[in-house]
């Protein structure tokens, strides 16, 4: 009784989650009882079988087309952040409608949105350097989490936000795509400027040997490596304390 009720809930999670992503009524019917068909030749559950409702939705179609179909009319934009303000602003344009699609060479977020109603989108960003990659993944798939980019040490993780907002998680009126594309926080905007002024001493003065732009263009790389290195160490020494504490939690238990 108990598996018959899991599973009866979980049907009426992902019709809900289907519906809510635009599909016609005809195609949810038709989907959800090939699914329990399915189940019921192999016996499993359709939790561990097919993952959270609304992320399967979203797998199955929803709002956004397959890769083989794709939308003429969804709104494409790329843009970029500094490390120290880029999950803020994922955050801000998850909540619009963006899906990153990918990172580029430049480290660039690609971004699409459906036309019309469009999926709400969160995201992290974990280390994956220092053999932490299948240790993230294990931890983050079962959870509907993709991963959708990588940049330096960094890996980019997304999923729909109906997979714990339900039905929140969807967007009627997207708003206009932002005229920006650089997003830099302030410590970026200073590295920036440092760099702009770099920059104009080299054109001022010619480098011969090393001269004062090749110290500056050497301090300022030593500069960002150092950065980014203890960002990421800070991140990975935090991974390690999460997991000791779970770790500790499960003994207890």
């Amino acid at each position: 009784m108990s598996t018959t009720t899991d599973s009866d809930r979980y049907f009426t999670e992902l019709t809900e989650a289907l519906r809510t992503a635009g599909v016609p009524d005809e195609q949810v019917t038709a989907t959800v009882e090939d699914l329990r068909g399915h189940l019921a030749e192999t016996g499993t559950d359709p939790r561990e079988e097919f993952g959270p409702a609304a992320a399967f939705a979203a797998q199955l179609g929803g709002l956004a087309p397959r890769p083989t179909e794709p939308d003429r009319r969804a709104e494409n934009w790329t843009w970029t952040a500094d490390i120290f303000n880029d999950r803020r602003m994922l955050a801000v344009h998850g909540d619009q409608g963006w899906e990153v699609e990918s990172l580029d060479a430049l480290g660039r977020f690609v971004c699409r949105r459906a036309p019309g109603a469009a999926l709400l989108w969160e995201y992290r960003r974990e280390v994956l350097k220092g053999g932490r990659r299948e240790q993230v993944l294990g931890e983050l798939e079962p959870e509907g989490w993709e991963l959708c980019g990588e940049w330096m040490v960094y890996g980019y993780f997304k999923r729909p936000k109906a997979a714990s907002a339900g039905p929140a998680g969807s967007l009627t009126a997207p708003p206009v795509r932002p005229r920006g594309w650089l997003f830099l926080s302030r410590r970026g905007k200073v590295a920036l400027a440092i760099w702009a002024i770099a920059v104009l001493a080299c054109l001022a003065i010619p480098l011969t040997d090393l001269g004062l732009p090749g110290y500056t263009f050497a301090m300022l790389g030593v500069g960002w490596a150092i950065g980014a290195t203890y960002t990421a160490s800070l991140e990975t020494r935090k991974g390690h304390v999460d997991r000791e504490r779970r770790e500790a939690g499960n003994d207890k238990a």
